[in-house]
């Protein structure tokens, strides 16, 4: 059995050919291509594809992408396409939202994914999950596997677009990050990588006042190396949580089929 798993983000489409849709699972291809190139998968990357037992995707982007995604599916291979939908409780993680099916299915994701990677690794713990991308979204879970709430910010090339296009003049490439930036391209990068470090940080705060005890610390996204060495934390930087979280959705969905 072979489970193909699909990220599609804000910017770019991410996949992953497992050899089962389990967690632990061999990754046998992979693959990005951005939005606007997506019309060439299945004459590309995915023609030469061994056809998959199963598929489950993750989506933010809109429903034209969705379909188009979908159609190629359909067009290679005869395997229907699944898709995650949050709900109040999935793979032992409980959705804390206000109205369950509106959180993002790709911070929904990411959050299984991370709660059962720390499950795997030692005893239940609070869990903060940051997953750095176009946006910027800050998860708080508590040890018993419920998430408690987050915070979503825009990353560093929103922030950067919304100074450009409201302050006159004001059209810099990207700087490093200093401690006393010293020049415009420094204080753009340096300012925008302290507001992401700032509000992980509440979060951690907040989580910790809230269970008693120190949480644990996850980080993924395309941007998260750079972040990473800014964070006033420790934390474990992850290539693709959402692929970890697919992987244990399917496990549940599909495990039992042939």
């Amino acid at each position: 059995m072979t489970f193909l798993a699909i990220d599609v983000g804000n910017t770019r489409l991410k996949w992953a050919l497992f050899d089962a849709a389990k967690p632990g699972a061999a990754l046998l291809a992979q693959g990005v291509e951005f939005l606007e190139h997506i019309e060439n998968l299945a004459e590309g990357p995915w023609a030469e594809l061994p056809a998959p037992t199963h598929m489950l995707g993750c989506v933010v982007a809109g429903d034209a992408v969705k379909r188009r995604v979908a159609e190629q599916v359909s067009e290679l291979w005869d395997v229907p396409t699944s898709w995650v939908v949050p709900n109040a409780e999935e793979a032992g993680v409980v959705n804390g939202y206000d109205h369950p099916m509106r959180l993002g299915a790709d911070r929904w994701v990411a959050m299984i994914g991370a709660r059962h990677r720390l499950l795997a690794q030692g005893p239940a713990r609070p869990l903060v999950v940051v997953m750095v991308g176009t946006a910027v979204t800050v998860e708080a879970l508590d040890a018993s596997g419920r998430f408690l709430g987050g915070l979503i910010l825009p990353g560093h090339g929103i922030m950067l677009r919304a100074l450009e296009s409201g302050t006159a003049g004001l059209h810099v490439p990207t700087g490093e990050v200093r401690p006393f930036p010293t020049n415009t391209s420094d204080a753009l990068t340096s300012g925008g990588t302290y507001a992401i470090a700032g509000a992980v940080e509440y979060m951690y705060q907040h989580l910790r006042e809230h269970c008693g005890e120190d949480p644990a610390c996850m980080m993924t996204g395309g941007a998260g190396w750079k972040m990473a060495p800014s964070m006033t934390r420790s934390f474990e930087l992850v290539e693709n949580l959402i692929f970890d979280g697919l992987l244990e959705i399917a496990s549940r969905r599909f495990g039992a089929q042939p």
